[in-house]
């Protein structure tokens, strides 16, 4: 079966990415591609390497547009999915790469972004541990409304939630350094962006609690089966242009093995396609994972810390967002759950 679908925020970072993959994917047919101030041109003026693409023209980004299709992917700034999302068929199955449907508690909302509350969705990010031994993709499963997490969030989520669900770390003094490629913060133009501004220079960013992912992160967490979340969260702009090397550190409870938390983690993503607990003493590297839908996992036990020490490569467009987007997907139209995607990256 074919499935139309329609793609806004197009010009975009993640939306170039989500066409990248959609375009490989046997089940789904690009119908529609959407932008704003882009509207009207070749998509291949503003993707120029999604050849296969290129003639499709951009058309603004409405209700009326996106109406009529079976799957709505929304690639938009916060703020601006929840305008269209109202006006759109509770039948169609629409997944939304922004934030606006990604938070579950309204205060946090007003706290880290402002403006109008448009409500959680089903969160699209299947492998994560939840209560009582399940996975949130039990939650994908038919669903027709999709919140894609938040790169940064998902790859520190993925990181701590098995040690949380299984009891073997604490999640009241977490400490999560993320190095980060810049294509995260979207397409437009931005001072602190350009490369004169990054290029051989390392950049910390939202500093001391600031950073919009950290609620959604502890909600991650809280799912998992943690009371109380506190997390010290520092992202670094780094000069590459895509990628996530993410570095999170909790406590061990008191008594707990070194065997038994490595345990967690292995029970955890054992069989996942796209997360994956690497062999002891091996940790990822960007490059390993750009282009690719993975996650990939390193655990260490600091012993004389008493910290667990997790190490978390993922491409930040991809597994970080399009990839997630479309999985979660495959998962809600009962399609085979890694149709279109890979696990294999590109390099040199």
């Amino acid at each position: 079966m074919s499935f139309s679908v329609a793609v806004a925020g197009a010009s975009g970072y993640a939306g170039g990415e989500l066409l990248r993959l959609l375009d490989a994917h046997p089940d789904f047919d690009i119908r529609t591609v959407t932008a704003h101030s882009n509207a009207g041109q070749r998509l291949g003026s503003v993707q120029p390497h999604l050849r296969s693409l290129a003639d499709r023209v951009l058309v603004d980004t409405t209700p009326e547009t996106l109406t009529g299709h079976d799957v709505v992917f929304l690639a938009l700034p916060h703020g601006k999915s929840g305008e269209v999302t109202a006006h759109l068929d509770s039948s169609t199955l629409v997944v939304d790469c922004g934030a606006d449907h990604r938070l579950v508690n309204d205060e946090d909302w007003a706290a880290f972004y402002g403006g109008d509350y448009y409500g959680a969705w089903d969160y699209g990010v299947p492998e994560l541990p939840i209560e009582a031994g399940r996975k949130q993709r039990e939650r994908l499963v038919g669903a027709t409304r999709i919140a894609a997490p938040g790169c940064n969030a998902s790859a520190v989520a993925l990181s701590l939630a098995p040690g949380v669900a299984a009891g073997v770390i604490e999640a009241t003094d977490i400490v999560s350094v993320l190095a980060v490629g810049p294509s995260g913060a979207g397409k437009s133009l931005k001072l602190n962006l350009l490369a004169s501004e990054i290029l051989g220079s390392a950049n910390p960013y939202a500093v001391g609690g600031t950073h919009r992912h950290i609620p959604e992160i502890a909600q991650s967490l809280k799912a998992a089966g943690a009371g109380d979340v506190s997390i010290s969260f520092t992202p670094v702009l780094v000069p590459m242009s895509r990628g996530i090397l993410a570095t999170s550190t909790a406590r061990i409870v008191p008594g707990t093995s070194a065997s038994d938390v490595r345990a967690a983690w292995e029970d955890a993503y054992a069989g996942e396609r796209f997360v994956e607990l690497l062999p002891e003493g091996e940790f990822p590297r960007t490059a390993d994972v750009i282009g690719a839908n993975v996650a990939l996992l390193g655990l260490a036990i600091d012993e004389a810390a008493g910290r667990a020490v997790v190490v978390t490569a993922v491409d930040n467009l991809t597994k970080g967002t399009a990839g997630a987007a479309i999985q979660s997907a495959n998962i809600a139209l009962g399609i085979d759950e890694s149709t279109g995607l890979s696990v294999n990256g590109v390099a040199p």
